[in-house]
């Protein structure tokens, strides 16, 4: 029994070793990243393998919140054998450019003529420049900055306003991070535009929620307006974290009315703005803050005084319990309209309707004429053999919003074909005419032809 159990041992080990040897995994050395910021990223690596290499493939990506789990392939090119070099080099002007202090990664599989596959290990880099001499302070658990220009006390005190942003954040709009915010403090607007591509160039900050990243240009002098930018721009992040979802959308004015709310009092100009705008009866509704900003600068900068003066009222008349009801609420794929009225009781005009009585606003204006409708995405009429309509798109009418001595579209008068008499009159006259002009024609030509011929008699 004892032998037969030594055997079995014996044998066991035996097939362990012949089993480790046949999966001799390829080796893959200077597997590295070659960064030129902020444009391309290069991998590149060398492969060796006891049989020929047959496939190569780079998987690779950014770390950042999704709603799966996402993975980039690429398959470089190379030359089957048993020592391979290989490099691909990902285009930041084709995919879009990714903010500073990402963290890229990477991993090769490598498959050979035996069908043996190895995956390498998954290395990462830092997404960044290497012109600035970047150094780094950590604020407590949740904040790391970012800077090169500008002395530690400069980076402390920016710092300590990011600091006191999240505090205010959590708790007066019951907005709390739960993952370190990384911010790259630039030395200027200009500085900043270079680590950005297509990016607009009056850019002087920008939040990246899904990478818990905030980007500013901040100079020493410029400091005042750092310190509530810097909260600005980390209020964006604190959004975009907690409202992430593929099903939700948060409308700007709450969006950038949290933001804005978040730095404090409105400043002397835009309150007076603000003011002049009640008033005079110009507010903007709320209905259309819910998408892009005007680009008028008058009214852009009113957009951001009135997304202000509706967030604080939300917060400050019925509580950050259900402010944060209400952004888990859009989270949840829940349309503004039935988040509100979920979360307040009212919708967006119920809003304005409250919002305005409590800043002593005129109640809002209903038109008595009808606005113009947004144009539909035109469709062609696709007619098939048999001639029945396939598909059909009605031709969109414009509807006036004005009345300025003109007819509306709806009274103008049906147009009419003339008779069918006329008609006929008209074409027994153009026939006549024709045969007119024929005639005089063939006259000039006989006449022509007859002188020619008495002059050759």
């Amino acid at each position: 029994m004892r032998k037969i159990i030594t055997a079995l041992i014996l044998s066991l080990s035996l097939l362990t070793a012949t089993t480790g040897l046949a999966s001799t995994l390829a080796t893959v050395t200077n597997n590295e990243i070659m960064l030129e910021f902020p444009e391309t990223a290069t991998f590149r690596a060398n492969f060796t393998d006891d049989v020929d290499i047959t496939s190569l493939v780079l998987e690779y990506g950014n770390e950042q919140q999704t709603c799966g789990e996402v993975i980039a392939k690429a398959f470089p090119q190379f030359t089957p054998g048993k020592t391979v070099k290989a490099q691909w080099t990902w285009e930041m002007r084709q995919s879009g450019s990714l903010p500073p202090g990402t963290t890229l990664w990477w991993r090769w599989r490598v498959n050979d003529a035996n069908g043996k596959e190895t995956v390498s290990e998954t290395k990462t880099a830092t997404w960044l420049d290497d012109v600035h001499d970047w150094k780094s302070l950590n604020h407590g658990d949740f904040l790391r900055l970012h800077w090169y220009q500008g002395d530690q006390i400069f980076a402390i005190d920016l710092a300590k306003a990011a600091y006191n942003g999240l505090q205010f954040n959590e708790t007066q709009s019951g907005l709390k991070t739960n993952a370190p915010i990384d911010i790259y403090i630039y030395a200027s607007t200009d500085d900043l535009k270079e680590a950005i591509l297509y990016e607009p160039s009056w850019t002087g900050g920008q939040a990246f929620p899904d990478q818990d990243i905030a980007i500013l240009g901040i100079s020493e002098s410029d400091l005042d307006w750092g310190r509530d930018a810097i909260v600005h721009e980390l209020t964006h992040v604190l959004v975009g974290h907690l409202t992430f979802s593929c099903l939700g959308d948060v409308p700007t004015w709450l969006n950038e009315g949290l933001a804005v709310y978040s730095e404090g009092e409105l400043d002397t100009s835009s309150q007076r703005q603000l003011e002049d705008a009640i008033r005079d009866d110009t507010l903007l509704t709320i209905r259309s803050l819910s998408g892009s900003f005007s680009e008028v600068p008058d009214k852009a900068y009113l957009s951001y005084s009135q997304s202000y003066s509706i967030t604080k009222f939300l917060i400050e008349t019925y509580g950050q319990d259900m402010m944060t009801a209400l952004l888990l609420a859009l989270r949840d794929g829940i349309k503004i309209d039935d988040a509100l009225t979920q979360t307040y009781g009212f919708n967006i005009e119920g809003l304005e309707e409250a919002w305005r009585e409590a800043i002593g606003a005129q109640p809002r204006a209903i038109s008595a004429q009808p606005t113009t409708q947004p144009t539909p995405t035109y469709i062609p009429t696709i007619v098939p053999v048999s001639g029945a309509l396939l598909a059909q798109q009605s031709t969109p009418t414009v509807i006036p919003t004005s009345s300025f001595n003109s007819i509306p579209a709806t009274e103008l008068p049906p147009r009419r074909a003339p008779p069918l008499g006329l008609s006929l009159v008209l074409l027994g006259i153009c026939c006549v005419m024709l045969l007119l002009l024929g005639v005089l024609i063939l006259g000039v030509a006989v006449s022509r032809q007859n002188s020619t011929r008495g002059k050759n008699g």
